[in-house]
């Protein structure tokens, strides 16, 4: 009879790829995670139990295949267990490293909840992508028959991409507008090489090059192009342009010099990282170094910034939130690797204003006003609002003073007045501002125009933002087969 290959979850343990010491992690920008070995992946891998009703493929947005995958990786099948992978996701290596799987597919496996440890799912996916690309088995797309029809979409970030993907597949002519000099949105941009180093995002926009995709970069929808004009040049148009215009503080000083967008922060750095030279990180403006930091909000996006400041060699780094650590919406993973790496959180807390005055000594970055202190009011959580979470209060007299050189709010995004900024009538949007488009098609109110991602969901999932490219890409390429089928009638 042959081995059981499957069901290891009760005589083997879970068992993460080594993480790399925080004191030496800490001082550079490579990921963190070490990659398994084979024997390690697939021992890792049979720890899967094959359930009949697999909650960590039912709870993945993209409904990836993992029971599948990890058999497929357990058996030493791992191009088989690739194009199964591929299948149902664009990037599986980049939803490896960055997707919350503690709160997804890991967080719902069905042995995690009978105490045996989750299966190493994320770390599984990646090992699968990074074998691909080794040894050959990504290849760049090669639609069967070319169409005519030609699609734009506005924005290269990961719903953009997607789309890309798909309509590039059934030989739709496809170019990406994007206002950076890069593709890749915020997976290029906005999250850290510590968590996603970018030759792996790089190598998906080279392949998507290779494919036939056209990257029209450095181009600002509305000013170096208009949205009309896109649309008269394209069959289709789909907005993918996510959401950039951050969520300000409020109170007196908030708009002093040393007071910064999480956004701008992280793509200095990121554009640091790929060696550009930019002229706010020289200055001091966009730089911890030396720096004492404080980090506004509790969400990925600030847990990237904190764990940045660290690397660039802040004097200190702290970050405050107004709600406790339960209650924090960032991954609880994301924090243990924080704290690991010397930054401090401070719970229950929230600024109410700054104070300026000149920082010493005189050179980059100093003056007369700029931020020197973050005004702290001390929070308790009390009875649960609308959405069913603890509202803070604020505990009356508890204000304190926090030296701050240098203040990051990262308090989440909000979409820009896409309407406004394109000149364009016609383009509905909700109450809060997002694309109003239809769930699964991503139709908006402007005939042949589609929306998907961040500027429909508002700020969301990496994952997410795939899987609404691919299910859009699905309806574009439905919309522009009914002339044909209306002819044929």
């Amino acid at each position: 009879m042959a081995k059981q290959p499957m069901l290891k979850f009760v005589n083997v343990d879970r068992d993460m790829p080594e993480k790399r010491d925080a004191k030496v992690r800490s001082h550079d920008f490579d990921e963190i995670y070490a990659e398994y070995a084979a024997a390690k992946a697939e021992e890792q891998a049979s720890r899967c139990s094959q359930c009949g009703v697999p909650y960590c493929q039912s709870h993945c947005p993209l409904h990836n295949n993992i029971p599948d995958w990890l058999r497929l990786t357990a058996t030493n099948r791992l191009e088989e267990a690739y194009a199964v992978s591929q299948a149902t996701n664009t990037f599986p290596e980049i939803c490896g490293r960055i997707c919350p799987q503690d709160r997804l597919c890991e967080g719902n496996c069905v042995i995690e909840q009978s105490g045996h440890g989750t299966v190493t799912i994320g770390a599984v996916e990646k090992y699968i992508t990074d074998t691909a690309w080794e040894n050959g088995w990504v290849k760049p797309v090669v639609p069967d028959v070319e169409r005519e029809e030609s699609v734009a979409i506005i924005g290269a970030g990961p719903g953009g991409l997607a789309a890309a993907d798909m309509l590039r597949r059934a030989g739709v002519q496809v170019t990406v507008y994007d206002r950076y000099d890069r593709a890749g949105g915020l997976l290029t941009y906005g999250i850290p090489g510590f968590k996603l180093e970018k030759d792996v995002v790089m190598r998906r926009v080279a392949q998507l090059e290779a494919s036939g995709v056209e990257f029209v970069l450095n181009c600002n929808v509305g000013e170096d192009i208009s949205f009309d004009a896109i649309r008269g040049k394209h069959d289709a148009v789909l907005i993918a342009t996510g959401v950039y215009k951050t969520r300000d503080l409020t109170g007196p000083n908030a708009g002093a010099e040393g007071i910064v967008r999480a956004i701008d922060y992280l793509t200095c750095s990121n554009k640091v990282s790929f060696g550009d030279e930019v002229a706010e990180y020289e200055s001091g403006e966009l730089n911890a170094k030396g720096k004492k930091v404080v980090v506004v909000g509790g969400g990925d996006t600030a847990m990237d910034c904190v764990r940045t400041a660290i690397r660039q060699g802040a004097e200190s780094v702290k970050c405050l939130y107004r709600r406790d650590r339960k209650n924090m919406p960032g991954s609880q993973r994301e924090v243990q690797n924080a704290e690991e790496e010397g930054v401090e959180f401070v719970w229950l807390s929230n600024p109410v204003g700054f104070t300026t005055g000149v920082i010493e000594p005189e050179g980059a970055g100093a003056g007369a006003g700029r931020v020197r202190q973050a005004m702290v009011q001390k929070m308790r959580l009390g009875q649960p609002d609308a959405s069913g979470r603890q509202s803070p209060e604020v505990i009356e007299g508890s204000d304190y003073a926090e030296e701050a050189d240098l203040v990051i709010k990262a308090l989440g995004f909000e979409p820009e007045d896409l309407p406004a900024l394109w000149d364009t009538e016609g383009l509905e949007v909700t109450r809060w501002g997002t694309v109003r488009a239809d769930f699964g098609s991503g139709r908006t109110s402007l005939d042949r125009v589609y929306a998907v991602g961040d500027i429909v969901r508002g700020a969301s999932l990496v994952v997410w933002a795939i899987r609404d490219g691919r299910d859009c890409a699905a309806a574009i390429l439905e919309d522009l087969d009914a002339p044909a089928a209306v002819a044929a009638e």
